[in-house]
């Protein structure tokens, strides 16, 4: 028994390693992960006209004209192909040998967010995103910054569909042009990945969990890896498509306003949760301010709820009506 709790203390650190910088940064430079914006939307508008194709490469195909029906279309497409290429690559990894032994379970999480990002890529020139890799002086940090909020997105994590909106939405890019650079970057970027950075941890935590567990039996073992990484890439590609799909043709001046908010709520979070001090040291609102925590974990729950009334609404269970009734009834009692 001893033995067991030391091998599963050695085993924890491994697991906190787990940082999607990181793994964009390791799964970006598997083959294939990249894609060409140029030759994707070549081949996605191939029967496209010599003029029509020039025009979509160039300013992306919603600016185009592209339908949405059409673009609706090929996202579902790309979806359900990305899946079926990660789901056979997570059952070879499932078997026990069968990919790479000694490190089964990172290699999994590698091969799947490599097929994710792509995905994401492809799914963001769909809907008309500018290239991340061709310009010579890239910036690396934006590029990793957006696919952060990318898989963010198809994570499911707070503020992640509120933020992408916000950056892809014609509507928003033209309000937000009156924000100095550096209050955007403040405001928008920073906090929200954060919280997608804190979401991942234990997002792969679980997953790595389940997936370590059905390695256990041979063959059996690989068909419920490559099951779970069905039932998860699935509803991440469409969760992504639709943000986009909503940000490109039906994004409102209420819609911003509304993701605005959402985002100022989380940035506030943020700023509640930790505390920097001029010496770089971060104390927490638990350490400083022991006397209001039972006042600020009332907060913090009616600002979860507004969250998870948001995702209801962005799923389209609640109406804009509904959604806007529960928001100010919480608000009220803050």
């Amino acid at each position: 028994m001893d033995e067991q709790q030391k091998q599963e203390q050695e085993m924890q650190p491994k697991e906190n390693k787990l940082d999607l910088t990181a793994i964009i940064s390791a799964a970006i430079k598997i083959p294939g992960v990249k894609v060409n914006r140029k030759e994707f939307l070549q081949e996605q508008f191939k029967d496209a006209s010599p003029d029509l194709l020039a025009f979509i490469v160039a300013d992306g195909p919603v600016v185009a004209g592209c339908s949405r029906e059409e673009l609706h279309k090929k996202a579902n497409r790309i979806i359900k192909s990305r899946t079926a290429v990660s789901s056979g690559a997570s059952f070879l990894a499932g078997i026990p040998g069968g990919l790479a032994m000694a490190a089964t379970i990172p290699a999994d999480i590698l091969q799947f967010y490599g097929v994710a990002l792509r995905m994401a890529q492809e799914l963001a020139y769909l809907y008309g995103e500018e290239d991340m890799w061709c310009d010579s002086t890239l910036d690396a940090d934006k590029v990793t910054n957006q696919l952060i909020l990318y898989c963010g997105v198809m994570l499911g994590a707070g503020g992640a569909c509120q933020a992408v909106r916000v950056m892809s939405a014609a509507l928003a890019k033209q309000a937000l042009l009156k924000l100095p650079k550096q209050a955007l970057t403040k405001t928008i970027y920073y906090p929200v990945i954060k919280t997608i950075l804190k979401f991942f941890g234990i997002s792969v935590t679980k997953s790595t969990f389940a997936k370590g567990v059905s390695k256990a039996i041979p063959i059996i073992g690989g068909v419920v890896s490559g099951g779970i990484t069905l039932a998860s890439m699935l509803p991440m590609g469409n969760r992504l498509a639709k943000t986009l799909d909503k940000a490109h043709f039906d994004y409102t001046e209420a819609d911003f306003e509304m993701d605005m908010n959402d985002i100022r709520i989380i940035c506030e979070q943020e700023e509640k949760a930790e505390k920097i001090e001029p010496d770089g040291t971060i104390e927490t609102c638990e350490e400083t301010q022991e006397a209001p925590k039972e006042e600020t974990a009332s907060k913090e729950d009616i600002l979860t709820q507004i969250q998870k009334a948001k995702q209801l609404h962005d799923d389209g269970i609640l109406t804009d009506e509904e959604f806007s009734a529960i928001k100010t009834k919480l608000i009220s009692q803050l």
